[in-house]
């Protein structure tokens, strides 16, 4: 007879030796590096490549300043002008005919380059401020002008005539009193005053003769015409 054990309640019946089934986890994938003929590698390295070429253009194009001279101490009239006292300093101008008004720094000073003008440390150096020994000899005029009556394109380093007229009788009106001389400095106009000052750059036979005019004019009227 055969004898199976079993519990006194409903419990299905269990055979001795049974084993439940054991499930196997499933095998590991390993991530793979792409080789070098995978095209997602060459493709991202085009791509680094643009981005790099691109950034480096649009820098460059940035960069859009001029190496111009400026003085590394204050220089006065009369002073000579040497590669040791300028240095090399970068600027960007916004007006092309700004820059016109300075030397740049890639242009050679002349062997005998003497101040017409003084010129503060740190200051760019004007194409105006800077003559020859025999151009150092000249007087600097200083002369007021209605804003109406001078173009607003006359600044430093400009040649222009100046010419006087009064409500009198002046034979010595009727051409220029100064002509063909050379602006050393130009300010805005002056808001107390409302007139715009310019300073010339005249020989001292000319500065006699405009003091000479002036004085015997009634009511003087300067206009400037640049050239």
């Amino acid at each position: 007879m055969t004898r199976t054990v079993g519990s006194s309640h409903d419990d299905p019946v269990t055979t001795l030796g049974d084993t439940p089934p054991s499930t196997a986890p499933p095998a590991a994938t390993r991530a793979t590096r792409p080789g070098w003929r995978d095209p997602r590698l060459w493709i991202g390295v085009a791509i680094v490549a643009i981005s790099v070429v691109a950034g480096t253009r649009l820098l460059a194009a940035a960069d859009d300043s001029v190496a111009v001279w400026a003085a590394t101490a204050d220089l006065a009239v009369g002073d000579d002008v040497t590669g040791d006292d300028l240095e090399a300093r970068q600027v960007r101008f916004v007006d092309a005919a700004d820059l016109e008004r300075y030397l740049p720094a890639d242009q050679a000073l002349p062997a005998d380059a003497r101040l017409l003008r003084g010129v503060g440390e740190g200051e760019l150096l004007p194409r105006a401020a800077l003559g020859s020994a025999d151009e150092a000899g000249v007087l600097q005029l200083p002369i007021s002008v209605e804003p109406t009556l001078v173009p607003d394109s006359v600044g430093a380093g400009s040649v222009v005539s100046v010419y006087v007229r009064d409500t009198s009788r002046c034979d010595e009106c009727a051409g220029a009193a100064l002509d063909g001389v050379t602006v050393v400095d130009a300010a805005s106009a002056d808001d107390l005053t409302g007139t715009r000052q310019l300073v010339l750059a005249v020989e001292q036979d000319d500065a006699d003769r405009w003091f000479e005019l002036l004085a015997g004019l009634e009511a003087p009227v300067v206009t400037v015409v640049g050239s």
